[in-house]
């Protein structure tokens, strides 16, 4: 710092601007200088005190009053550009805020945006998830009522005799569920998995967690000549069925 202010008071810049030679950014440098630093003010007081004397001692008398009008102008000139630094020192600070305002503005407009497409997304979601699930009653409804409806008594082979379970299947309206309404206990670390096989593909339906009421009904892929089974598999289910754990199947 000290380096900075001794290569400007090298410089004939504080000179200038006593004489008015500076242009306006040299104007405005020293005047910074002048504010900012006390060894450039007591230089530019004491420049400024010999030149009034150096004045003085060569002076030719002038017209009553010139003096004060010059005086007056200085300061008036430097006046205005001290309120010129203020107002664009002012501005500055209002540009800056306004500037963050605008920016936090439209952070907060951004992340409502965001938000309001989670929440309708959220929305979209729920109501196709309602619309499935009214289709899926509408179904029951419809296979459990329908006289055309067709019921195959389901039960477990040898692995597992106490499985009982009903199958609907319904021709006509290409519906089928079935109602697991009992499971034999296993160990800890199997599970009871559903399958079916429809168009010579494998289809993965969901472990069975429990046995549940006749109106609980598991939806099932209907096509011609299709075949469901029921597996023991591995606790959390597999990704293709165990053929020799194989423990009922529902041919229709």
């Amino acid at each position: 710092m000290k380096e900075k202010i001794k290569i400007f008071l090298d410089s004939d810049l504080l000179e200038k601007y006593l004489l008015g030679t500076t242009n306006e950014m040299e104007s405005l440098q020293v005047e910074r200088y002048i504010a900012m630093y006390p060894p450039v003010r007591d230089t530019y007081n004491e420049l400024q005190d010999n030149l009034e004397n150096f004045a003085k001692l060569h002076a030719i008398k002038t017209p009553e009053g010139l003096k004060e009008k010059i005086l007056s102008r200085i300061k008036s000139e430097h006046s205005g550009r001290k309120k010129f630094f203020r107002y664009a020192i002012a501005a500055s600070v209002v540009a800056c805020m306004f500037a963050s305002a605008s920016y936090f503005f439209w952070n907060q407009n951004q992340n409502l945006q965001q938000e309001n497409t989670i929440v309708s997304n959220k929305i979209k979601t729920l109501e196709a998830d309602m619309r499935q699930q009214l289709e899926d009653v509408r179904n029951q409804f419809i296979v459990l009522n329908n006289p055309q409806t067709k019921k195959y008594n389901v039960r477990g082979n040898k692995m597992a005799k106490d499985l009982k379970a009903i199958a609907y299947i319904n021709p006509v309206k290409k519906l089928s569920y079935i109602n697991v309404s009992k499971l034999p206990e296993l160990p800890e670390n199997q599970c009871f998995q559903m399958w079916a096989e429809v168009n010579g593909k494998m289809v993965n339906l969901g472990i069975i967690e429990e046995a549940g009421n006749k109106d609980n009904l598991t939806a099932l892929p209907y096509a011609d000549n299709a075949v469901s089974y029921i597996t023991i598999e591995p606790k959390g289910g597999n990704v293709s069925p165990t053929v020799n754990k194989i423990v009922a199947n529902i041919a229709f």
